[in-house]
């Protein structure tokens, strides 16, 4: 790949960029419209809020932004703090810790290191498709292995698929869970919803691979949109697919529209279904999260789907952990983690 590439203080828009440890800015042909931030981080391993409602407590994140373009993306906002907007430049300006594997293998070999579950894909996705260019993943994977950490990885990118080598063979030393997100098989709407990333049938295909490897795979039926995927033959027919795959799980969550999120969503949702402005704002008033009687709703149409298809399980039960609640169950939130 052929990267045209200048020094980071060259542009004068990249000057005003908040970015630490800036060493220089990366377009390529291959991404049209993206730049890569290049950054040395000098930290890469972050502490959830101790009142996020979710079940680890450490997460790394090598990249900030992501070329997926999910209109309905959580994590939009987290990109205002480094002087980008939450729409395109979420998108389009992605930061990339090019030393985040050995940032990180310095950090878990620290003696207060208590080789606590890290979480990965709780923001932003590691397996986005720069990972192709940039293999951070692998290092960042072995530096857990050999740290004897346990970790967890959650994505869309089936980059992931070269990794199911590396990933099986330190599943033997510490304690691997993976999880596939898969919000719909409508590849129409797929194209205009999450225009960058890897089709349904793709993900589909990733969850079979890494279960042909003899990895657990979870799968992440996340966000349910309202009125676009929320129908019981909409997520009988994901749920058929995904129990195909060979999934050891399913999680079912409702879109959440935090800000950022919100704002960038609701124009998506104005631009291409302008029939749903009104029931979102019936669903979703001023706040983050769907109101409870849609949750309500929707719980009482994905419980028998779940038991349908074998996703049905005892709370505790799961065989494998993923950044996400371990019941198959709706549940009101998304991770809240930052």
């Amino acid at each position: 790949m052929r990267w045209d590439s200048q020094r980071a203080d060259s542009d004068p828009q990249q000057a005003l960029l908040g970015l630490d440890g800036l060493v220089r800015s990366v377009r390529s042909p291959e991404f049209a419209g993206v730049t890569f931030h290049e950054v040395r981080a000098r930290s890469v391993l972050n502490r959830v809020p101790g009142q996020s409602a979710v079940p680890f407590s450490w997460t790394v994140n090598p990249y900030r932004g992501c070329s997926h373009a999910c209109a309905y993306c959580f994590a939009r906002n987290t990109h205002t703090y480094l002087e980008f907007d939450a729409g395109r430049d979420f998108d389009t300006q992605v930061v990339v810790k090019i030393n985040a594997p050995e940032v990180l293998a310095r950090q878990l070999k620290r003696p207060s290191w208590r080789r606590e579950h890290v979480a990965m894909g709780t923001n932003t996705d590691p397996y986005q498709r720069a990972e192709g260019r940039y293999r951070l993943m692998p290092g960042i994977i072995r530096a857990f292995a050999e740290s004897g950490t346990p970790f967890s990885i959650l994505t869309k990118g089936t980059t992931m698929s070269r990794d199911i080598p590396l990933l099986r063979s330190v599943s033997g030393d510490v304690e691997v869970g993976l999880g596939v997100s898969i919000a719909l098989l409508d590849r129409e709407l797929q194209r205009r919803v999450e225009p960058g990333t890897p089709s349904p049938q793709a993900r589909l295909e990733l969850v079979r691979r890494l279960r042909d490897a003899g990895l657990p795979c979870g799968v992440m039926i996340a966000p349910v949109l309202p009125g676009l995927t929320d129908s019981t033959e909409q997520l009988d027919a994901l749920l058929a697919e995904v129990a195909e795959a060979g999934a050891t799980s399913a999680t079912v969550l409702a879109l959440h529209l935090r800000p950022g999120a919100r704002e960038w969503y609701a124009q998506w949702l104005a631009r291409e279904h302008p029939e749903l402005v009104d029931g979102y704002r019936k669903i979703y008033g001023r706040g983050s999260y769907a109101a409870a009687g849609y949750r309500r709703v929707l719980a009482a149409r994905v419980g028998p789907l779940l038991r349908r298809h074998g996703f049905a399980r005892d709370r505790g039960e799961a065989s494998h952990r993923i950044p996400a609640p371990r019941e198959a169950e709706v549940v009101p939130e998304q991770m809240t983690l930052l």
